[in-house]
């Protein structure tokens, strides 16, 4: 996505425009319009506003004034985050400058526009979807108990109903346990597998206990070096959010070289700006 912004704005600056007013088609082209106000549609917005801010602004200053994002969401952004973080997210990014948030739902996604449930169409450059998941057509065409979203149901050992009894399992966000609904989360797909291998390797599997999502809190970065972190023991919002939501993101990685890796590519951005070459 960066590659194509890149092109775009090299693109503009020469002002290779000749079938419509170059302005018009400027303001057309750098307009992103992000649909679903969860963790990756506003870290989405929140990373290219950092992007324009501290980059393209530097190389493309007139081009840079012009670029706008809208955040569509039928709901609330960050839903499932404390309201008290939530209303800090919004009043954020509502302060920014050609930041829109517009509460309504899309139905069109059109090769120059979307349209939102008002019948209004919003002319864009790129759009990037973030509502959610959709069953893969392997799961659609299994002739096996879904949930209501079309999701295999599991018992709470993540056995799938409907097949014999610990001969197939199902995790992940293509599963849902009977009667105990949890979120699509990285999390909560991590911790199924962890509870798959060792249910897997139990000598005795119809003693083993069933699987306990334990929740480890909620992150999400909202731009200018500014999180939320909604965690079971605090709430945090702002620069200290931010830290530790970097410092948890360390933990994560798979090796020492990358977690030696990272934080110098880091250093390196905070110094010297993004590479924005197009090689």
């Amino acid at each position: 996505m960066r590659g194509r912004f890149e092109t775009e704005f090299c693109r503009i600056s020469n002002s290779l425009f000749n079938l419509e007013p170059v302005k018009t088609r400027k303001k057309r082209f750098l307009h992103t319009v992000i649909v679903g106000g969860g963790p990756t549609g506003v870290e989405f917005g929140a990373e290219l506003y950092d992007f324009v801010r501290e980059d393209v602004s530097r190389l493309y200053r007139n081009e840079a004034t012009m670029v706008k994002v809208t955040l569509v969401e039928s709901n609330k952004i960050l839903s499932s985050f404390d309201k008290r973080l939530q209303s800090y997210a919004e009043k954020k990014i509502r302060q920014r400058e050609n930041f829109n948030i517009i509460q309504s739902s899309v139905t069109a996604v059109n090769r120059d526009s979307i349209t939102i449930k008002s019948g209004e169409s919003i002319p864009c450059g790129l759009v990037v979807w973030s509502t959610g998941l959709a069953p893969r057509p392997f799961i659609k065409m299994l002739d096996l108990p879904k949930s209501n979203h079309g999701q295999l149901l599991t018992d709470r050992n993540l056995s799938v109903l409907g097949a014999p009894k610990n001969q197939t399992f199902a995790i992940g966000d293509c599963s849902s346990i009977d009667n105990h609904i949890l979120p699509c989360t990285a999390q909560v797909a991590e911790q199924k597998g962890r509870y798959l291998a060792k249910y897997l390797n139990e000598q005795t599997p119809n003693n083993f206990p069933p699987f306990d999502y334990k929740g480890l809190g909620m992150l999400a970065y909202i731009g200018a070096y500014q999180a939320l972190s909604d965690l079971p023991d605090f709430k945090l919002q702002g620069f200290t959010s931010w830290f530790l939501w970097r410092s948890a993101y360390m933990t994560r990685l798979g090796s020492w070289r990358l977690r030696m890796q990272v934080p110098i590519d880091w250093m390196k951005t905070f110094l010297f700006g993004r590479d924005t070459s197009r090689f």
